[in-house]
């Protein structure tokens, strides 16, 4: 019961912190999300360095993904042009560079990971900023908000469905709980938030709105995947304890960081048809 009180607690805590960072406005949004970024790298790299022979130098990593979050608020938010990427490329030339010096006796494992972590942790974040500013109206927002409730009734709903009717493992080698039936309750719950975010913002019509909610099953359900599969390669249970019995930060975004891009592509195609 313990157990399950602070669960539900951190749970719902960090809940409003992230919707209410959303909603209140977009400089909350990129305070509170700048700071995510930085823990998420953070653990990740934290991870990555428990193997022999890599060291990546953690700090290094958290300041590119900062500056990669900031450069694209500030763009995104038409503050700056693209220019602004200059800097983000400087740090990459840097980051290269700084290798030289560390006398570390895998610089080429260390180069990778640095490069990953920015590629499959900080891009994602960078790329909500886009979506958060899609829209030139007071309903920008709340395309963002879409993303994450999406994910959140549809991790509902493939876990409800999975231990109340799951048979057929879906990726047993790498995850043994998740099941097709789950897969398949978690895209039909998932439809309910498109229905009801779609009675507001209109500039996505109905169908656009189920296919928006989709492509988050499809790819946050890859994403989850993908993150079970570092963790079982590196042999850890959790990315880290920062959020009391939900662990890692890394954990609780890992269905964002393929369905983010996913989406992204997904909105600037619908500007193009």
């Amino acid at each position: 019961m313990n157990n399950f009180f602070k669960r539900t607690l951190s749970g719902t805590v960090f809940v409003l912190l992230l919707v209410g960072s959303i909603i209140w406005n977009q400089y909350s949004f990129g305070i509170l999300f700048a700071i995510i970024t930085a823990f998420t790298i953070y653990e990740f790299h934290k991870l990555t360095n428990g193997q022999e022979n890599i060291c990546v130098n953690p700090v290094l990593a958290v300041i590119g993904g900062i500056i990669l979050f900031i450069n694209s608020f500030l763009y995104a938010y038409e503050i700056f042009s693209e220019k602004i990427f200059l800097i983000y490329g400087i740090f990459i030339i840097l980051a290269f560079i700084a290798e030289l010096y560390r006398q570390k006796s895998q610089p080429i494992h260390n180069w990778a990971y640095l490069l990953l972590g920015q590629i499959f942790i900080a891009l994602p974040f960078a790329l909500l900023n886009f979506i958060y500013f899609h829209l030139d109206n007071d309903c920008q927002k709340y395309i963002l908000l879409a993303v994450f409730v999406i994910i959140w009734v549809n991790d509902t709903g493939a876990y409800l469905t999975g231990i109340t009717i799951g048979k057929r493992r879906l990726f047993e080698r790498i995850s043994p709980k998740k099941s097709w039936e789950g897969f398949f309750g978690g895209a039909i719950f998932a439809l309910l938030p498109a229905y009801i975010f779609s009675l507001f913002i209109s500039e996505l019509s109905l169908l656009e709105w189920i296919i928006f909610a989709q492509i988050i099953v499809v790819f946050g359900t890859f994403g989850d995947l993908i993150e079970s599969l570092l963790k079982r390669t590196l042999n850890v249970k959790d990315s880290g304890n920062i959020i009391p019995g939900h662990g890692g930060l890394l954990d609780r975004f890992d269905s964002m960081l393929l369905a983010v891009p996913a989406i992204f592509i997904y909105l600037e195609l619908l500007q193009i048809i």
